[in-house]
């Protein structure tokens, strides 16, 4: 079977859309980390991980949270203590995500080209009954479009539990197309945590591969 004019571009347009779909999905997560630390270097020091919130304190969503930034420190070389008073360090933590707001875009409309092809609307008309009309020419114009994302912030700070010294604190913040705090907040400690303590006073994008 040949394909008339407007099926192949109908096709090529149609393939190059998946590619650039699946292009999408393959995206790896992106947060922007700030930290200032003069953290010492891990022998096995307890930690206790606390809410800045206190009204935070036995909410199964904070301990699903605090357990990942947990797991993360336990990497580290710190070990976790049976309660706070007995920790070497306290670990405090907030996290947060705001309401939506709306991003402008572009990406490339459908508009009048060149080409030939049996159309509808006569013997030797274009798709639209233009004998030369291609609506997915090389000339497209750029639409404008908007969407909807949606920020989120992880914040932890490490003091010292026998004088209070602050010895790290850290924000990771990112926006998401899914307002979706739980899917979102285990990339958030991941990002945070990337080469930690890192450098102080320092910004920095951390990406976090898509297949996490």
């Amino acid at each position: 079977m040949v394909m008339s004019r407007p099926q192949f571009r109908l096709t090529q347009f149609l393939a190059i859309a998946g590619l650039a779909l699946l292009a999408a999905c393959a995206q790896p997560f992106e947060a922007r980390v700030q930290s200032f630390q003069s953290m010492p270097p891990a022998q096995g020091q307890t930690f206790y991980v606390k809410p800045s919130d206190p009204q935070r304190q036995g909410s199964l969503e904070f301990a699903a949270y605090a357990g990942l930034v947990g797991t993360e420190l336990q990497k580290l070389g710190f070990q976790p203590a049976a309660s706070a008073e007995s920790a070497d360090l306290h670990v405090m933590m907030d996290f947060n995500a705001g309401p939506g707001r709306e991003r402008i875009a572009t990406r490339p409309g459908m508009n009048p080209g060149w080409g030939w092809g049996r159309g509808w609307y006569g013997r030797y008309g274009g798709w639209w009954g233009n004998p030369w009309y291609d609506p997915w020419g090389p000339w497209g114009n750029q639409e404008v479009y908007s969407f909807t994302v949606y920020p989120a912030y992880l914040h932890v700070a490490i003091l010292r539990t026998s004088d209070k010294t602050p010895l790290f604190e850290g924000r990771a913040e990112t926006t998401t197309r899914a307002n979706d705090l739980p899917s979102t907040m285990p990339n958030l400690v991941t990002a945070l945590f990337t080469d930690f303590p890192g450098a102080s006073a320092r910004s920095k994008i951390v990406r976090v591969p898509a297949s996490r």
